[in-house]
């Protein structure tokens, strides 16, 4: 029997990991990728938009040269925390089901051979994010191959006609990314202006891309079909086809909520956020905690690393006096 089982590697669940041994407790956290694989699956050359002690868990210094740490160096900084705090993690296990028994939780899994497991717990946290959810276009053709919902680096769309859909940071740091290898870019984004949440070094320079010539940049816009060689843009009051050799369709994620619903967790119909106390990340369902940006339900742009870090620790006192 578990004392308690965390769901997910990511930044959010190794800090509440920490905590709850801090607290005298020692939780079993179950991860379906590799650890932090949220971080792993972001861009290869991706800069952080926080400082290092914005990302710190622990209490562990997050040390690096820049100003900014880079996806490699948060990789190896997570990796390293959960080393030196001798975390139990176990790696592509994945969380199928949990149920309440009579001493607590049943939690199923499927390791990566496809075999079934199933632990037994008296607390469930759950922290398993939102990055392998993306937000789906629901428009014909975007089943093709030359679709892709993530963006790993530029060199395989050198020279290529490519649509970037959306308009946050990922969107705009892959279409600069892009140009350096002779990619076309068009940018089809249904906002009327540049997103506010733009970082405020990356503005001036999509600008004098767009001024330029370099990038096309359409407000107002949305892609209605994707076929083989061509898509179709909606944009002001006229439809366009654009030649067309990948699309990158970078409109955000959302946490998966069907854990939380087959485990009796109640969600807002209009927010998809979980019913939960704010003092100790306690759900509806008493022994079912939940951490990181899966509190925020659709609004994920409201939780981040350096807020959801810190979920573990209310976690911890709550329990600290639950859990022998």
């Amino acid at each position: 029997m578990e004392q308690a089982i965390i769901v997910g590697a990511g930044p959010c669940g190794l800090s509440a990991a920490v905590e709850l041994k801090a607290a005298g407790l020692d939780p079993l956290v179950i991860e379906k990728g590799p650890i932090v694989h949220s971080i792993y699956r972001y861009p290869t050359h991706l800069t952080f938009h926080s400082t290092p002690e914005l990302l710190e868990i622990g209490g562990v210094p997050f040390v690096t040269a820049n100003e900014r740490p880079t996806r490699l160096e948060g990789l190896n900084y997570y990796r390293t925390v959960a080393e030196r705090k001798e975390l139990r993690i176990r790696t592509y296990e994945t969380v199928t089901a949990i149920e309440q028994v009579e001493t607590g939780f049943a939690v199923s899994v499927l390791d990566l051979a496809g075999r079934k497991k199933r632990y037994l717990t008296r607390v469930v946290i759950i922290a398993s994010g939102y990055f392998d959810h993306p937000n789906k276009l629901n428009i014909p053709g975007e089943q093709l191959p030359k679709v892709n919902h993530y963006y790993m680096e530029a060199h395989p769309y050198a020279e290529k006609k490519v649509v970037i859909v959306g308009g946050n940071n990922s969107a705009m740091d892959a279409a600069l990314e892009l140009i350096r290898v002779g990619a076309e870019i068009t940018i089809v984004y249904r906002g009327e202006k540049l997103s506010p949440f733009v970082k405020a070094w990356t503005k001036p320079v999509i600008e004098s891309m767009v001024a330029k010539g370099r990038i096309r940049l359409l407000f107002a816009s949305t892609l209605v079909e994707i076929r083989d060689d061509d898509v179709l843009v909606a944009t002001g009051e006229q439809s366009i086809w654009l030649e067309n050799d990948f699309v990158l369709a970078l409109t955000g994620f959302h946490p998966d909520r069907e854990l939380l619903l087959s485990a009796g967790v109640k969600v807002d119909v209009m927010t998809g956020a979980p019913h939960y106390d704010p003092l100790t990340m306690q759900t509806c369902v008493p022994g079912i905690y939940i951490a990181g940006v899966v509190a925020a339900g659709s609004r994920t742009n409201e939780i981040f690393i350096e807020t959801g870090r810190h979920h573990g620790k209310l976690i911890a006192t709550d329990l600290a006096t639950k859990v022998q």
